[in-house]
């Protein structure tokens, strides 16, 4: 295949606001057509062709990856009921083996506290190989783990399975005591369901054809019965989740969109009860709810961001049906609204409340002794309660979290990572003050941190708006000279980047290329108006944000201006599209991953997979003519010029129900179309057994992340 495949063009019309928009490659859209299936392929082959010359490439950094990895691990054991649970991963295997041991002790006490020593390939006493994905996977293209839910008995697991990647996942019941699975299965629900406690019942939910979780039901297992409905949610622009609640009483049911929630409670011991609604979406208010007793006196933890913007939390009454205002009266800050920390999270122990919060970019972990909120009750002060945080963290620019809290145990285990620093994990004791490293993920091949930099810098935007972007290259770098740049962005949904180690990327930094991540507004590296001023109307800033990035790294002496390369995935497919159209010259090659390039089509059509719940993020283009326009004014498919742009390859998956394959397909076909002829034609490789996150199994993972490295590098480096 010296050309690149024709793309028939068959013109249809779309008409909003009084503008029509002739679109020639709508056809694409058709999955189940044969001649769409054969198009695909075709593009497939072509891509294939066309990046031949960077096979040797691929395959050096795979082995690189490969030779790094410690093929043969575990994972930190986790304490559930009476168990330890913790997962394997095999030499030659794509996914993990979940193994646990019995937390008993030679005296017949229950250890709490301490997780048992586990070596790598080397079993324990009494360990119970539970689920080997590796086996129930063998025969299956794509494998997907939706839920992983064992009893706190230890009797039973549920688990669920996505065999397509098209996240519709079938609930599997594997009795534990003799290791057989049931014949009783749930098909077609969504990703994370789980066991009550007392293991009788599943809680689930359903998806609507908008691939949109609209319904929580409660199977009762094994009783042969219709599933309860706990909750609907007919509002198509809301997402509906639930859980469990931390002190194991209530599911805890949230409707949400990107600006507002509800959130409703059902006891578990009477889940035929009407959910309490705490408060309605009428108030657009943002928030979450963790009922807690105190002294057994049920009491209700609120985090939320009513008059507070990067939220608060608040200790309240357990909800009746007094009106908001009322309500609000009543409530006692905890942790009070600041405007240099944006609250993201909180649970509790037995002992303690735990907080996450971001603080200048950095993600911290802090708590507070649940003593604390009794003396609260009884001061009735609304000055908050004395927060403490872990020490001993002492990079510039990392990210903590909280992977592990139960209310049976006061420790919390913490992760920790940063751009240099392989995943650990902490197991802090607050009472002590007692923070223990339980492991760090092995990195092979002598790799030393110190033989890496990484740093915060500030660029600065158009409008005066200060972005961070963190840096990470060799140390051994000699910054008097020219290098090639990796750019990486996202930038949406107040999702932040945050520093994370990669074995993968080591290929890249030892090639002598920097890596760069733009924080740009539209994420939530600093706060909520940093969101605010990236989304709807002010969406543009994301885009303009990251070329003024591109624009003060090439003002570096230490940066080849000419060899920037750009990647991003999903909304930050968007960005990578948009920032091309803006800025083609400043690049050198540009990877999209299932990006989300045909934005103002999708949002126009309700009826596609969460269209309607996108509203909050971009506005409504339907309803608001204003919107339509200013979309369409960024829109990547609908903005592409005749001008030269650089390399690019699209990557998506046939099953994606995020961002449908038919965008990036559409895409690329327009730009062989709109392009200048200069350019180097663009490319399409598409996954046809994956779905948002490409294909299954950690090799697949490697391979992909290779191949896209080597073609960046390919450009970067002159290949």
């Amino acid at each position: 295949m010296s050309q690149a495949p024709v793309t028939k063009r068959v013109e249809s019309s779309r008409v909003h606001h009084g503008d029509t928009f002739i679109d020639h490659y709508e056809w694409l859209r058709a999955k189940d057509d044969s001649e769409v299936v054969e198009y695909l392929n075709t593009e497939n082959a072509y891509t294939e062709q066309s990046t031949q010359s960077q096979q040797a490439l691929r395959e050096s950094i795979f082995q690189e990856i490969k030779e790094r990895t410690l093929e043969t691990d575990l994972s930190v054991p986790s304490r559930h009921g009476d168990w330890w649970y913790f997962s394997r991963t095999v030499e030659g295997e794509q996914y993990p083996v979940f193994c646990r041991v019995p937390a008993l002790v030679d005296g017949g006490e229950v250890e709490m506290f301490s997780p048992p020593q586990v070596q790598a390939g080397v079993p324990l006493d009494q360990e119970q190989v539970i689920l080997d994905c590796n086996e129930f996977a063998r025969e299956l293209p794509f494998f997907s783990l939706g839920s992983f839910s064992p009893s706190l008995d230890g009797s039973l697991l549920s688990f669920g399975v996505d065999d397509s990647g098209d996240e519709r996942y079938t609930q599997y019941f594997l009795d534990l005591e003799t290791l057989t699975l049931s014949e009783e299965t749930l098909p077609g629900i969504f990703s994370g369901a789980y066991l009550t406690p007392d293991a009788s019942t599943l809680i689930y939910s359903l998806v609507d054809e908008s691939w949109r979780p609209y319904e929580i039901r409660a199977h009762r297992i094994g009783a042969g019965e219709e599933d309860c409905v706990l909750f609907t949610e007919h509002d198509n622009a809301m997402w509906l989740s639930s859980a469990l609640s931390a002190d194991r009483t209530h599911i805890v049911i949230t409707s949400f969109s990107s600006e507002f929630s509800e959130v409703r409670l059902v006891p578990l011991q009477d889940m035929s009860a009407e959910p309490l609604l705490v408060i309605g979406k009428k108030h657009r208010v943002q928030y979450g709810v963790e009922p807690i007793r105190i002294d057994g006196v049920p009491y209700v933890l609120i985090m939320h961001d009513a008059d507070a913007l990067n939220s608060e939390i608040v200790l309240a009454p357990y909800p009746t049906s007094q009106p908001f205002e009322q309500y609000r009266q009543l409530w006692l800050k905890v942790m009070p609204h600041r405007s240099e920390v944006r609250i993201e999270g909180f649970d509790f122990s037995s002992t303690h409340l735990v907080v996450t919060a971001r603080e200048n970019t950095t993600v911290r972990v802090f708590l507070a002794d649940l003593d604390r909120l009794r003396a609260l009750l009884r001061s009735q002060s609304n000055a908050g309660v004395v927060f403490s945080e872990p020490t001993g963290f002492v990079e510039e620019i990392y990210t903590t979290g909280v992977s592990h809290v139960s209310i049976d145990s006061p420790v919390i285990r913490i992760s920790y990572t940063s751009w240099v620093t392989p995943p650990r994990i902490y197991d802090y004791f607050p009472r002590t003050q007692e923070l223990i490293l339980r492991r760090e993920t092995p990195v092979l091949g002598d790799y030393h941190a110190e033989d890496y930099q990484a740093y915060r810098m500030w660029a600065p935007a158009r409008d005066g708006a200060m972005i961070p972007i963190s840096v990470i290259h060799r140390a051994d770098l000699d910054l008097s000279q020219q290098h090639p740049v990796f750019q990486y962005g996202y930038g949406s949904y107040e999702v932040s980047i945050d520093p994370y180690f990669s074995i993968a990327r080591l290929s890249i930094l030892d090639r002598g290329v920097i890596y760069v991540v733009a924080h740009i507004r539209g994420g939530g590296e600093m706060g909520r108006q940093w969101y605010q001023d990236g989304k709807k109307l002010q969406k543009k800033n994301t885009f303009t944000d990251f070329v003024d990035v591109t624009e003060f790294l090439g003002q570096r002496p230490w940066v080849d201006q000419k060899k920037i390369a750009i990647s991003g995935a999903s909304a930050g497919g968007l960005l990578i599209g948009a920032v091309l159209n803006l800025a083609p010259e400043k690049y050198c090659a540009a990877i999209a991953g299932v990006p989300f390039v045909d934005a103002l089509t999708t949002i126009l059509d309700p009826d596609l997979p969460l269209s309607a719940l996108e509203w909050e993020e971009w506005g409504n283009p339907i309803e608001d003519a204003e919107v339509y326009e200013y979309m369409k004014s960024y829109s990547p498919y609908e903005n592409i010029r005749h001008v030269k742009y650089p390399p690019i390859v699209a990557v998506t998956s046939f099953n994606d129900t995020r961002v449908l394959y038919v965008e990036p397909a559409k895409w690329v076909a327009q730009l062989r179309k709109m392009i200048s002829t200069d350019s180097v034609t663009p490319l399409l490789k598409i996954e046809m057994d994956g779905g948002h996150g490409g294909g299954s199994g950690r090799y697949t993972a490697w391979r992909d992340i290779a191949w896209e490295y080597a073609f960046a590098l390919t450009y970067l480096l002159d290949q």
